[in-house]
């Protein structure tokens, strides 16, 4: 599996688009790296970068990047209201997947010594990637800034990890690390006072402020704060970086300045993320502020990242687009997703066309989906029907529950394409040699193995939204009684019909041991698919009161 690690880079320049533009050229020059967002800052003439890819391509494209920035940037002339102390202030390295934090580390130290030897930089390492506990904290190396580190670096224990032990004016120095997922986060005030905004920020942040020579921490764990001013918006902001969002979420830190805020007399109107932003984050933040609603989360994922944006004012300076904006959806491969990204009209005629696929297997994917979105739709009816006020969060629960259905039956609509795409193309292998011939054969086991075993899923989230479906019938709003019945026909449609694809593909597959272990447990889930939606019907009809 490919290893994937990001890039966070900020550049002391936020003005000059063209300077930005130029670095960030850089980095889009080397082969692997993917350049998801620049976010430039006027108030803050900074510019956070964000990239990822295959580690030694992210470690050549920052390199790349570093020596543009100190090319273009003079430091000596640099303004603005956020901390910093190099034409790339700071470039962080963030594991995204199949690699571990160790080996991140050791991906930053190269970085760092390639920067320090080959540009001449004073280069420091910071978080996992510094062994020096003492020195390891971003803000306490950046102590002094610019323009206190021409005196800095020459104090023995301020020497640079790796470069020069001169302050180069015009580049400055940068620090080089590996460290956690950070959300950088701006909350905004109705005040214009940089006073009034750090006190909010000492309220929160878990430094505190010291009182009287005594530390006094601040509520939130994880998370650095400072206030200031923002001139081209004309309004203080609470600047806080989350250095752990399983510690502090997003949502909570919000929270949290809203209520330290009003006890000021102040009022909190929006916020604004800079860079990007996990999914998770935001389906998380959107969960909790409809529960605090008492309202049901078993919502789509794009309602619940509306939800969030709503209730933190992400959007008061500036449109929010989750499409830009959420690590995910620009690492989103689309063309997984054909299928459930047409229309509905399009979809039915991709799949009456003389295409071979969309197939059976799609279809049967599809109407489970449907069944599961029907039967969340009444939980989420009966959530917020009147009179029912006490048991939101019973049904709540349950529509959160389908949701998960529906969503994993959607994924399997174009996976079931998938598998049948990857059957063709292994029988057009080449067969000209016997090195060949066992190359395709193999591939066409592995291939109807992978088509056996997503339809035989279909089934398995088909037979269990039945879970959802049944409870709803039984104890939902009695005025949707019926769409729970239509959302049992289709579950058992779903799993019947995703039952043929599983036989019919299991039929070219040579480990009889493995297919007769799926055929025999394909044969039970179908049964009881068929009982149940036989029961659930009977029940509609009771409810009704007509046979």
């Amino acid at each position: 599996m490919t290893k994937l690690i990001e890039c966070v880079p900020n550049f002391s320049e936020g003005v000059n688009l063209d300077i930005i533009k130029q670095i960030t050229d850089e980095i889009e020059s080397v082969d692997g790296v993917r350049l998801l967002n620049v976010d430039p800052g006027k108030a803050t003439n900074r510019t956070v970068v964000t990239f990822v890819g295959e580690p030694n391509a992210v470690i050549e494209a920052a390199f790349l990047a570093i020596k543009k920035a100190g090319e273009l940037i003079d430091m000596s002339r640099h303004k603005g209201e956020h901390p910093r102390m190099g034409a790339t202030d700071v470039c962080p390295l963030i594991p995204i997947s199949n690699i571990s934090m160790e080996e991140t580390a050791e991906y930053a130290r190269k970085l760092a010594k390639r920067v320090g030897e080959e540009l001449q930089i004073p280069a420091y390492l910071y978080e996992y990637a510094q062994a020096d506990k003492s020195r390891s904290n971003l803000s306490v190396i950046r102590t002094g800034e610019y323009e206190g580190f021409f005196k800095k670096i020459k104090q023995p224990e301020w020497a640079p990890d790796f470069g020069p032990a001169e302050f180069d004016a015009k580049r400055g120095g940068t620090v080089i690390g590996a460290r956690d997922f950070l959300i950088a986060y701006n909350v905004n005030l109705n005040t214009t006072s940089t006073r009034r905004a750090n006190a909010i920020a000492f309220d929160v942040r878990e430094a505190g402020r010291m009182v009287d020579g005594v530390n006094h921490p601040g509520t939130l764990k994880s998370v650095k704060g400072i206030g200031w001013f923002i001139e081209e918006y004309g309004i203080a902001q609470i600047s806080m970086n989350l250095t752990n969002i399983a510690v502090t979420p997003l949502h909570i830190a919000f929270d949290e300045v809203c209520n330290k805020a009003t006890a000021r007399g102040i009022r909190v109107t929006g916020s604004e993320l800079v860079g990007l932003v996990p999914l998770q984050t935001m389906l998380d933040a959107g969960k909790y502020f409809l529960r605090k609603q008492q309202r049901s989360v078993g919502v789509s994922e794009s309602e619940l990242i509306r939800i969030a944006i709503k209730s933190m004012g992400l959007d008061e300076l500036a449109p929010f687009k989750p499409e830009e904006r959420i690590i995910e959806y620009l690492l989103k491969n689309d063309s997984n997703n054909k299928l459930i990204s047409m229309t509905l009209t399009g979809f039915a005629n991709e799949t009456a066309s003389e295409s071979p696929a969309p197939g059976g297997g799609s279809i049967s994917a599809y109407v489970g989906s449907l069944g599961a979105s029907l039967a969340t739709m009444v939980a989420n009816l009966s959530s917020h029907k009147k009179g029912w006020d006490d048991r939101w969060e019973e049904f709540s629960d349950w529509a959160e529950q389908g949701q998960r259905y529906k969503d994993e039956l959607l994924q399997l609509v174009d996976l079931d394409t998938v598998a049948f795409n990857k059957i063709m193309e292994a029988f057009g292998l080449p067969k000209g040699t016997d090195e060949e011939k066992a190359a395709r054969s193999k591939a066409i086991q592995h291939a109807t193995k992978y088509a056996i075993e997503i339809p035989f899923k279909v089934m398995q989230a088909a037979l269990n939204s039945m879970d959802v479906i049944e409870a709803m019938v039984q104890t939902g709003n009695p005025n949707s009684v019926t769409d729970a019945g239509v959302a049992a026909l289709c579950a058992r449609t779903a799993v019947l019909g995703a039952f043929m694809n599983v036989k019919i593909n299991a039929s070219g597959y040579k480990d009889k041991i493995f297919v007769d272990g799926i055929i025999a447990n394909g044969n039970e889930i179908a049964k009881q698919a068929v009982a149940r939606e036989a029961r659930i019907v009977e029940m509609v009809d009771a409810k009704i009161g007509l046979s």
